[in-house]
């Protein structure tokens, strides 16, 4: 048995039984790939993929064991990397962050530089994605960190670790009958056609828990992922909008109105998490306190090695998170 082949075989499952854009992907032939997978399948005695002639049909029961077993087996080789390259420089390496639209564009830019000023031998990587994505990559240790507000949540291999609590603003055209008001209510808002966020995104949920529990309900009219696209809607007119305050930028957003609806939206909470059992390099815990300084490298290697998720929840329960 050989690493390759489990890597082969993880790659396979991970193009959904794709051969030939796993070849791709690896920089390697098709019939190199099937070849090892056959050998690694003969010695073991076990069909790790169904086939239809040439073509793979799902992955054998056996062969799901597998390879969730080659992703973990593979995680730990990168783990051994990672102690290598610690002692062996430990202002070199690489990082990758899956994060969010909002996150890349708005809380991110200022960590990412002072980060790069003082590892400029570290290249760094950005994934965008839904949350849901975001956290896959991570658990499956295609990243290093995933940085999100919802969807972490449910993936029991990620070690979340809060960050900072954010507020919500309407932000409607300068003029608008809204920007007038002193102070809007939810029944302001519901009247209106709205822009906001995909459910499943950026604390879309806070929103739709607040007018269910109002019993209103909002004529949301357009939603996007991005937020600079639910702003570009607000200007042509088509509704008012909902996003994150800290996504409001009073020069480059001068024509629009930004109003506090903090009381109308319980704060949302943004999380960066890692896989169990991640090693951690110098320059991966200065990147985590840099984004939320709460976050001591004795509290995180803390939340690393709790097995439970209740006491490592507890871990930050007396933690005044900040407000962006």
């Amino acid at each position: 048995m050989k690493l390759q082949q489990l890597r082969y075989v993880w790659e396979i499952a991970n193009h959904d039984l794709n051969v030939s854009a796993t070849a791709e992907s690896l920089y390697t032939s098709q019939p190199g790939i099937s070849k090892q997978v056959r050998m690694l399948e003969d010695e073991l005695g076990i069909q790790i993929f169904a086939r239809s002639g040439k073509r793979l049909t799902h992955v054998t029961a056996a062969g799901e064991v597998i390879v969730e077993m080659s992703r973990d087996i593979l995680y730990e080789v990168e783990n051994i990397r990672r102690v290598a390259e610690e002692y062996s420089n430990e202002r070199r390496g690489s990082l990758s962050i899956a994060t969010t639209h909002t996150q890349a564009r708005y809380a991110l830019p200022p960590v990412i530089a002072e980060f790069r000023a003082e590892y400029p031998e570290v290249a760094l990587h950005m994934n965008q994605g839904a949350p849901e994505q975001i956290a896959r990559l991570a658990e499956n240790g295609e990243v290093e960190f995933a940085i999100a507000t919802e969807g972490m949540e449910h993936f029991n291999n990620l070690i979340m670790m809060p960050c900072y609590r954010w507020t919500r603003a309407v932000v409607v055209p300068n003029g608008h009958p809204l920007s007038s008001k002193a102070s809007i209510s939810l029944q302001d808002v519901a009247e209106q056609p709205l822009v906001t966020y995909v459910f499943g995104f950026t604390g879309r949920s806070r929103l739709d828990e607040a007018f269910l529990a109002a019993g209103l309900k909002p004529n949301i009219v357009f939603t996007a992922t991005d937020t600079d696209v639910i702003k570009t809607y607000v200007r042509m007119g088509l509704g008012i909008g909902i996003i994150a305050t800290m996504a409001y930028d009073a020069e480059w957003d001068s024509d629009l109105t930004a109003i506090d609806a903090s009381h109308l939206f319980r704060p949302s909470v943004t999380y960066i998490g890692c896989r169990k059992g991640t090693f951690m390099r110098r320059f991966m815990l200065d990147f985590v306190s840099l984004f939320a300084s709460h976050l001591t490298d004795e509290l995180v290697t803390d939340a690393l090695a709790t097995t439970n998720r209740a006491r490592r929840e507890a871990l930050f329960a007396d933690i005044e998170l900040p407000i962006r």
